[in-house]
């Protein structure tokens, strides 16, 4: 056989394998994702984020096909991947030790902790303080009370006027029941708060109104306790200043998260909420004074939702690391390691996260 026979051979043979090898299909990874901006976010079915544009750049290098599915929340991610239904799971998943022992976690793809949103304080401290006034004295509290008084000054206003009406020259100045009764009750609502500008001439009338000066007594001594209470709690819910300010206070998180752990284990009992945003919904709203949560999801939260309204105070605290999750044995993790070095080295890392979060 000639060699031009073997080298128009090998040509053919070649010409064949290559439509083959470049219809080769490409790895296909399922990925369990959980929907929380900035990280991941849905619009219209179309996933976008920090985790996953950082997430398809890594399978762009690596030539992956990504299969996502969208679970509810961390614990499912983790339970997808465990269970073998995903892959990897992308989003917001924090290292933690104890999640290191039963999963492996990629390179930390952010540095981020923990946060606290509250809401925004209204801009002067005249308008703050005429305001908080205002919102005391139209408290549930106060319109107890002063129905309270109402009620009980009904008894001794009767008795009064009964007496006093018939009298010469008496306090009540004529007979009849109106407006009689309202002279009596003035009076009993005047001696009740302060001291009332005239007093009963009968015996009997008089007695009722030392007793009344002592019901007096006691009456304003509870209320003015009730308004001081009243404006000890309002002055420190507002002083939030930082994770030593939380004990006592109405803190909102995300049930089952770290942010969650955290406050369980400072002995704070938080109100949980299945999302970032129906906690700040919540804080919003005034069910709650505080919100805990991670930091970058707050920020986000501040800035497109908040418009002022709420905004992160303190510093960062509980320093975490958000990283993309794997099995123990998944031969995924040291592919995504070296695309993540690659792309902090190249400066594409960078680029993306000034993207989402802006300068550092």
């Amino acid at each position: 056989m000639s060699a031009r026979v073997v080298m128009t051979v090998v040509i053919a043979l070649a010409a064949l394998a290559l439509p083959a090898a470049a219809q080769a299909p490409q790895r296909v990874v399922p990925v369990a994702v959980r929907v929380i901006p900035p990280m991941v976010e849905e619009t219209n079915g179309q996933l976008s984020g920090f985790s996953i544009d950082l997430w398809n750049a890594i399978a762009s290098r690596r030539h992956w096909t990504t299969e996502f599915t969208v679970v509810p929340s961390v614990q499912a991610q983790l339970a997808a991947v465990s269970g073998r239904e995903a892959d990897a799971g992308v989003g917001a998943i924090s290292i933690t030790a104890d999640r290191i022992t039963d999963y492996d976690f990629s390179q930390p793809i952010l540095n981020a902790g923990l946060g606290i949103l509250t809401r925004s304080e209204r801009p002067g401290r005249e308008a703050t303080a005429f305001g908080s006034l205002l919102h005391l004295l139209l408290s549930p509290a106060v319109l107890v009370w002063l129905g309270i008084a109402g009620l009980l000054t009904i008894v001794p206003a009767h008795i009064v006027w009964f007496v006093e009406r018939g009298q010469p020259d008496g306090m009540i100045g004529t007979r009849r029941y109106f407006p009689g009764i309202f002279q009596a009750f003035f009076w009993g609502l005047g001696t009740l708060a302060t001291q009332a500008d005239a007093m009963p001439r009968h015996w009997v009338s008089r007695g009722v109104a030392v007793l009344w000066m002592f019901t007096g007594v006691v009456f304003v001594a509870f209320y003015t306790a009730t308004l001081t209470a009243s404006l000890t709690v309002q002055q420190i819910r507002q002083e939030i200043n930082g994770p030593g300010d939380l004990p006592g206070k109405a803190v909102g998180t995300v049930g089952g998260t770290t942010s969650a752990r955290y406050l369980g284990a400072a002995n704070i009992q938080p109100v949980t909420f299945a999302s970032a945003e129906d906690a700040y919904q919540a804080l919003i709203d005034d069910q709650v004074d505080a919100v805990v949560y991670d930091a970058p999801v707050l920020q986000y939260i501040a800035a497109h939702q908040g418009l002022g309204r709420a905004g992160l105070v303190g510093p960062i605290f509980q320093p975490e690391d958000y990283g993309f999750v794997f099995r123990n044995d998944s031969d995924l993790r040291r592919d995504v390691d070296a695309a993540l070095l690659s792309m902090r080295q190249d400066g594409s890392y960078e680029e993306l996260r000034q993207r989402w979060f802006g300068k550092s």
